[in-house]
Formats: C-alpha cells, structure tokens, sequence
C-alpha cells in the first residue's frame, strides 16, 4: 500500500497537470458553444410559477419583479408582512398576472412543507424554488457571548433551503423545473462573517451533490443590486453557475491556487490589533476615505441596520 501511495504521489501531479491542459480548450469550447445556444433558445418564463423565499428585501426582492417582468406568477415567502405585501403590490405592477404571498419562518421543516402546499394549492404547478432567505451575521468568533446565537444562521440559510427543496423536488421534477441558490461568495473566508460564510460553503456542497442526483440548477451568487437581472436571465439560459459581477470569480481561483494569498490579505486589511474598534481595520479605512464603500457593497452593507432578518 505504501508503494502505490509513493508511486500516486510521482504520477499524480503531472498526470493531472496534462489533463488540464489537454480538457480546458475543449471545456472551454463547449460552454461557449452552450452559452451561443442558451441565448438564442432563452426559457419562455411567462406563466411559470416561482417560489421565492426571502423576498420581502435584498436580492428576493429584486428577483421577485425581475421575474414579474417576465410574466412569471409569484409566490413570494418572509417573514415580515408588511414589506412582504408592498413587494408583491409592486410584482402586480410589473407585470405578474398572480402573486400568492405566504407569511412563514423557512427555519422550520413544518412551514416549508406549508409553503410548497400553498402553492401547489393555489398555482396546481412550481416551475422555479428560489432558495433566498438568509441573514447576516457579522461578529468575530472570539467575540462570541453566547454561540448557539448563531444557530439561527445556519437554520435559515442551509436548513431553510434544504426543508423547501425536499417539498418541492417532486413537484419540480412532473414540471422539469429549476432550483435557483443565492450562496453568496462563501469560498472567501471574510473575517467577521464566519457563520455565514458557513452557511453558504454548505449550501453549495449540498446542492452541487444534489445536482448530480436529481440534476437540479444551482447558482451562487453576489451582491444586489443589478445581479437580481443577471440571476433571471442566466436561469432562462439554463446555466449552472453565475457570478456577479463577473470579475469576482477570478477569486475563486486565487482560493483554490494560493490560499496563502486570500488569508493573508484578508489578515492585512479585516484583522486589526486586539482590543481596537473594528472601525479601525485598514479595509474600513480604505473604504471611508475612498467612499468606494457607497459603489461596491449595497445598502444593506451600509447600514447594517438596515440588514433583514427573514
């Protein structure tokens, strides 16, 4: 054993090196082949019925009446009412023929089950699950009171998504439909946001395996914004990934090639000396004095008060 694990490790490497080499133009060939056909053979989403979780604020939000503009019909999921309501008022005036709105906590399997009953209920079909709700948390682990504080990270954002994917898999497969995951940039270990980026890097492992069981459409995402555009388009072509905007997948790549490199920048510019104001992290700096701030993140990002909680 120990011979064939010597011998792995001479082959391996510059067998694996060749073979990229030798796969990536044909791979390369392929999508963009692909990517000419999707556009001109575009899904017809007028009629569809879509069910969006989270979709009181954010990137819910925005998908929900960049699918009204479609004509898709809605069935939209929050927690808070009240901004739930006027969101599917405004879906109607977009153009939606049919907006079902569903008051419900994504973070119990019970109410999941709910969600996809009153839809199918109501609409007879589900063509899209959109797999949206989440929160931020933003707190170093060290400075963590009281753990099982940020149970409720992973209850809704992964367990959320994966209670309404088990509902709605049958439903999606008599429609050969799509799941839809907004997993954010989560193969990025951004200091303060452990949880979350916990959450996420979940997410895409469940549904990357889910994908090769049921052959499902999963696209991680990043921020609002006009990617909510970006998101509806890349699922009428039938793409399995998008990134936006498209310039932040070249850090997928550094993640994967130098490691080192993403951990110590994120050290350099989040991590400040113990016992300072995290307003004192160079990053903040950096973004206050240049006011790139108001241009790259949205305003949940902002103002963190403004960050929603369904």
């Amino acid at each position: 054993m120990d011979f064939i694990h010597k011998f792995l490790n001479i082959v391996a490497p510059p067998f694996t090196f060749f073979s990229i080499c030798f796969l990536l133009p044909a791979l390369f060939f392929y999508k963009f082949f692909l990517s000419i056909l999707s556009s001109i053979f575009s899904e017809n989403l007028s009629g569809k019925v879509v069910l969006i979780t989270g979709a009181s604020s954010g990137i819910g939000e925005h998908l929900a009446y960049e699918y009204a503009r479609t004509g898709a019909r809605l069935a939209l999921i929050a927690c808070r009412e009240n901004s739930l309501r006027e969101v599917a008022d405004r879906a109607q005036e977009y153009g939606s023929p049919n907006v079902l709105m569903i008051h419900a906590d994504v973070s119990r399997v019970e109410e999941c089950k709910r969600i996809v009953d009153e839809t199918m209920s109501h609409f007879g079909r589900l063509d899209y699950l959109v797999n949206n709700a989440g929160i931020a948390s933003m707190c170093k682990f060290e400075d963590a009171t009281d753990i099982t504080d940020f149970r409720t990270v992973m209850d809704i954002k992964f367990w959320g998504s994966v209670y309404s994917t088990h509902f709605a898999v049958p439903h999606l497969r008599e429609s050969r439909g799509k799941i839809i995951v907004l997993a954010s940039s989560s193969w990025l270990p951004k200091p303060s946001m452990s949880f979350y980026n916990a959450s996420g890097a979940a997410m895409v492992s469940f549904f990357e395996t889910l994908r090769v069981e049921v052959q499902v459409s999963t696209i991680p995402v990043g921020k609002v914004g006009g990617c909510a555009k970006a998101i509806v388009n890349s699922a009428c072509r039938g793409e399995r990934y998008l990134t936006e905007p498209a310039w932040f997948r070249v850090t997928y790549y550094w993640k994967v090639f130098f490691p080192e490199v993403i951990e110590w920048s994120y050290r350099l510019m989040y991590i400040n000396k113990p016992g300072t104001s995290h307003k004192e992290a160079l990053s903040k700096k950096i973004l206050d004095v240049t006011g790139a701030k108001n241009i790259l993140y949205p305003s949940t990002i902002q103002n963190p008060e403004n960050i929603k909680n369904d």
